[in-house]
């Protein structure tokens, strides 16, 4: 008799902060081509020069939306979107960053918006497998034989369980719910898991780690895992995906800039405030005959406060 791998391995990709900073850029910039003036859109020069020059003096409000306090940057067509074939023929899977600095009990509402925007962008009733990814937490092999190290972090501390449990109480309700069939969480170790799992009314599936710079999973975690029935994947994600001075680049004033906040020469009516990342999801609908991936999208969402 054989038995599946102890561990299955995602084929290497561009990193997601990479893809997600470039997907966010070219989608803003492709919208604000869409509302330039005809005259400036095809310029004869426009092939042979910065295409930015086209969307200087686009005012945000043209390809925006807003919807009460929310403003969708760029604004969002759902009607376009969707998969070709019917739903039992992907496999779907999401997962949601929590960045520093956001609350666990605001994090149930994030929870709900993440996954409804996932939904309607793909026209489905619910995904196959919704991962969480905490913040300041990373997985070390080393840290497996070292029980001291084991909570270790990448880019601000670590939470701590009770955090954590509150969060997870969030995929519990979109599991119960039938939105979310499966739910699992990242980089978590044999001994984060042995604490968080006792707390848990719905169990993770998935245990999902980043081995970095080392190609061995530690003994201690695949034989706990496999006990507990967890399947190990590994992938290729940063903890903090989008970092905040990343944000108030991609929407300030500066030469890559959409022009969307305040104090821009491109759009003196921008908004103003700080602005604070709170979450990102990222999405994979993946043809189940094939192992095509057929659609693979980023939400993220920040806060602009006084």
């Amino acid at each position: 008799m054989s038995g599946g791998p102890a561990i299955i391995r995602r084929p290497p990709s561009e990193k997601s902060n990479v893809e997600l900073i470039n997907s966010l850029r070219s989608n803003t910039e492709a919208s604000k081509q869409a509302f330039a003036p005809l005259n400036d859109r095809f310029d004869k020069s426009y092939h042979r020069q910065d295409r930015g020059h086209v969307t200087r003096g686009v005012p945000h409000s043209t390809w925006t939306a807003r919807e009460d306090s929310v403003i969708y940057v760029p604004s969002i067509d759902f009607s376009q979107s969707g998969l070709a074939e019917e739903r039992s023929q992907y496999d779907i899977t999401a997962k949601l960053f929590f960045l520093p600095d956001t609350s666990a009990s605001k994090r149930c509402r994030h929870a709900q918006e993440a996954i409804r925007l996932v939904l309607q962008e793909l026209h489905v009733p619910s995904i196959d497998l919704l991962i969480v990814s905490f913040p300041g937490v990373s997985f070390d092999a080393d840290d497996e034989e070292d029980p001291e190290g084991s909570e270790c972090s990448n880019g601000g501390e670590a939470e701590d369980i009770d955090a954590m449990i509150e969060t997870w109480r969030a995929l519990e309700q979109l599991h119960s719910e039938g939105l979310a069939l499966q739910i699992g969480v990242s980089e978590f170790g044999s001994e984060r898991l042995q604490k968080f799992l006792p707390r848990t009314k719905t169990r993770p599936s998935v245990d999902q780690i980043n081995v970095r710079d080392c190609c061995v999973v530690p003994k201690s975690l695949i034989l706990y895992a496999k006990q507990e029935g967890i399947e190990l994947l590994t992938h290729n994600d940063c903890t903090n995906i989008l970092p905040r001075g990343t944000v108030r680049e991609l929407l300030g004033s500066g030469e890559n800039g959409a022009g969307v906040l305040a104090g821009s020469e491109k759009d003196p009516g921008g908004l103003s405030g700080e602005v604070e990342p709170q979450w990102v999801v990222k999405y994979t609908a993946v043809v189940r005959d094939r192992g095509v991936i057929e659609n693979k999208g980023y939400f993220a969402v920040a806060e602009v406060r006084d």
